[in-house]
């Protein structure tokens, strides 16, 4: 009888930790080691993973998965002699973990770095860091891209003269209603809000928020509420809080994303809510390589912080939570390797398992949930 009861235990266990087995996709420059965009499976149970495919792709430095998970674009992040760079669509096979290459159109700009899809499936957005620009590109009926419907192309400068040369637009988000598109622009030091029309893919010009000057906006995230964004700036490393209503932009709080003591280069990059929307963490780069962790106030919006953990590598790029929210993974771009963190849901605080994930200059992490 105990023989049978210990078999149905570890049948149980094996079946939750099999339910909990998602695909983390990873996105990478190709000048190094690195050859394309890399999937694993991942066990948000154990933190376990084991490597499925690769598909050789130039420089997939940003990636966006579609809603039901079988679909995924990436930018090129490439100039192609000045033409401009490339949006690539790829199919997805759950069974398999196997990308399959659709077709790429160009993204309306050089060196697109940021790619996301709107609520609808139909829309692409892509943020062009060299030119400055946004293009939207619609989705055709078998996943693969048309030809950019829209090109909105930012106009400004910065004081920083080896940054701010000119815009660079460094991210596109579509709002969680799917009426706005915005973009944070490191070259004009601005947060642009454009009213996003999903029938016929227009974009008007809406509100806007200017940084400090030199800030160099690069990334944000809406809070799962909706109420509030949380943008943050490169150069300087503050975190933004800003109220967000209607398509209305209200600054409420700035504070550092780095420790108080420190005085070197940060390089601030990404920054993300916890699921539960308890927590708020930002990756700092350069002499920094530290996760900032922020405890959020849930009725203000506002935030404490709490910890700065050590990446335990070079170049802290793109970070990401597991569907699960159990753990976090960062990719540290300039030591080949991401770093695995076990998170503590209660108190935010980030564990290290030890466990390392080897790929050439990883710069994205995203998932494909298999229940999705």
């Amino acid at each position: 009888m105990k023989k049978i009861i210990s078999f149905f235990l570890l049948l149980i266990i094996y079946s939750v930790s099999f339910s909990q087995t998602n695909y983390l996709l990873v996105g990478t420059y190709t000048t190094g080691k690195s050859k394309g965009i890399y999937v694993y499976r991942f066990n948000s149970v154990t933190g376990d993973f084991d490597s499925v495919s690769v598909i050789d792709t130039p420089n997939p430095s940003f990636l966006t998965v579609s809603h039901d998970g079988n679909l995924v674009y990436a930018v090129h992040e490439i100039a192609k002699g000045g033409n401009g760079g490339e949006i690539a669509a790829f199919s997805f096979d759950k069974t398999s973990g196997q990308l399959k290459l659709i077709n790429q159109q160009l993204s309306g700009g050089d060196h697109p770095c940021y790619v996301d899809i709107d609520k609808s499936g139909k829309w692409i957005a892509a943020a062009n860091y060299t030119s400055g620009s946004l293009g939207l590109l619609p989705v055709n009926n078998s996943g693969g891209l048309e030809p950019a419907k829209s090109i909105v192309q930012h106009i400004g400068s910065g004081p920083n003269t080896d940054r701010q040369q000119g815009p660079h637009a460094h991210s596109s988000v579509f709002s969680p209603d799917n009426k706005y598109l915005l973009s944070a622009d490191l070259g004009t030091d601005k947060l642009f809000v454009y009213n996003f029309n999903s029938e016929n893919g227009t974009l008007t010009a809406g509100d806007s928020f200017a940084v400090e000057a030199g800030g160099g906006p690069r990334h944000f995230t809406f809070h799962p509420n909706g109420k509030f964004i949380y943008l943050i700036d490169e150069l300087t490393s503050i975190v933004h809080v800003l109220e967000w209503k209607k398509g209305k932009l209200h600054a409420i709080q700035d504070i550092s994303s780095v420790p108080p003591h420190f005085r070197g280069g940060a390089g601030s990059a990404d920054i993300h809510v916890s699921p539960d929307g308890k927590f708020l963490y930002a990756s700092n780069r350069a002499e920094s390589n530290t996760i900032g962790i922020f405890r959020i106030d849930q009725k203000t919006g506002l935030l404490e912080s709490i910890a700065f953990q050590s990446t335990f590598g070079k170049t802290p790029r793109n970070f990401n939570f597991d569907p699960t929210g159990n753990f976090l993974l960062v990719a540290n771009q300039d030591s080949d390797e991401i770093v695995i963190f076990k998170r503590n849901k209660e108190s935010g605080m980030l564990t290290d398992t030890g466990k390392r994930i080897k790929v050439g200059n990883p710069v994205c992490v995203k998932w494909v949930n298999v229940g999705q």
